[in-house]
């Protein structure tokens, strides 16, 4: 797999042996190896079957596995394939370190590399690697997330249309992340309550949020109709979905459902080679990227826009409307409240904004009195001077919206 060279450094994009993780796959991710009657199979067929049965054991997500091997077939390539047994921590070291001076990765990236690596050595080979301190680190910038005005998320959403304008509303009105909205089940949304279960979500947790009540008559009329889609893709000989985990062994007839069937189905079905079943898979979610780069487009929009913006908005605006920090975390589904802190910083309302607790008492500053009546001297102000405000002033809060 060639990734072109990097001048100065050993990488080469064909290397001049092929990489240990190289070996062909069956379907479903798996290793697939064949030998010949009495042959063992070689150490590099030992090990991509030694990697999927350790991911697959510690149930990484399908993401995580593709990325991990990503980075492993890059480091092979890099040592020009040599079997990671002949490596050691100053070959991780060299890796990592290039990747952040000669490619110019940010910090993210370079973090996720030396995690897939030292899962290789650490879960699959069993060598245990002290952390790296040769490793040259890519600067980690702190960034701001990108928040629109109500004005603007209004106008965002306008511009949308069918199916990737529900799922931008939901993703907006309830806070979801992308492919949390593309992955939900219908037995996940109950209308009559107003409340949403993310299940799996990031960091595979689950969570609880909102159905906003202005989406509640718009989801019945889009479930009714994928309902008697659903009907129809049943009596076709259709109508299956993919299962989590081995829910499809326990419960064999849970795939064609309703209760499990997406809310959000792909326009096609296919073929599950496996299984033999004519499935629906959940809509891409390419499909909602698109749909609303071309609203912010259309919008004319000057920020950069993506669908998690819109959860960046969600989060903004309950702080501008006065919720608590605590609350908001339990909506996003933060591990940490320091993650939802930085939603403070995007107000950015201004000490101007701030009331002191000395402009609810009722005593002046100054403390002048008449000795005989008690009757204080400024009581009068004189003509044109002016009067302590007993309420905050108005200030400027950006785009928002009372």
């Amino acid at each position: 797999m060639g990734y072109g060279r990097a001048r100065g450094s050993s990488y080469e994009g064909s290397a001049s042996r092929p990489s240990p993780l190289a070996a062909n796959r069956g379907e479903g991710g798996g290793a697939s190896v064949v030998c010949e009657p009495g042959q063992e199979p070689s150490r590099d067929e030992r090990l991509v079957d030694r990697v999927h049965t350790v991911m697959r054991t510690r149930h990484l997500s399908r993401r995580t596995e593709e990325a991990y091997l990503h980075w492993m077939r890059r480091f092979f390539a890099f040592h020009r394939g040599r079997h990671p047994s002949e490596l050691g921590e100053a070959d991780v070291a060299a890796f990592v370190s290039w990747l952040a001076t000669a490619r110019d990765v940010s910090a993210s990236t370079q973090r996720q590399a030396l995690s897939a690596l030292l899962f290789l050595y650490r879960d699959v080979l069993g060598v245990e690697m002290e952390w790296v301190a040769e490793v040259t680190r890519a600067q980690r910038p702190r960034r701001l997330p990108t928040v629109l005005g109500r004005a603007d998320v209004t106008a965002l959403l306008a511009a949308m249309h069918g199916t990737p304008r529900l799922m931008a509303f939901l993703m907006y009105g309830s806070g979801l992340r992308l492919l949390e909205c593309c992955r939900l089940r219908v037995k996940d949304i109950d209308l009559q309550s107003g409340l949403i279960v993310v299940r799996e979500g990031k960091g595979d947790k689950d969570r609880r949020t909102l159905v906003p009540a202005a989406l509640r008559r718009p989801l019945a009329e889009h479930l009714a109709a994928m309902r008697t889609q659903h009907r129809r893709d049943v009596e076709a000989g259709a109508g299956w979905v993919e299962l989590p985990g081995a829910l499809a062994r326990k419960l064999p007839h849970a795939g064609r459902e309703w209760p499990w069937s997406w809310v959000f189905p792909a326009t096609r079905s296919y073929l599950d080679r496996k299984s033999g079943q004519r499935r629906r898979h959940h809509l891409h979610e390419t499909v909602t990227q698109k749909a609303v780069r071309a609203a912010a487009t259309t919008a004319g929009l000057s920020q950069r826009v993506t669908c998690h913006t819109l959860r960046h908005s969600f989060a903004t605006h309950l702080l501008e409307d006065g919720y608590d920090i605590r609350t908001l975390q339990e909506l996003l589904g933060h591990r940490s409240v320091k993650t939802t802190m930085i939603y403070t910083h995007v107000l950015n309302r201004g000490y101007g904004a701030i009331r002191s607790p000395l402009d609810s008492l009722s005593i002046a500053p100054d403390d002048r009195a008449d000795p005989a009546s008690g009757r204080r001297l400024d009581s009068e102000a004189p003509a044109g001077s002016p009067e302590l405000p007993n309420h905050p002033p108005n200030v400027d809060r950006g785009d928002a919206t009372p």
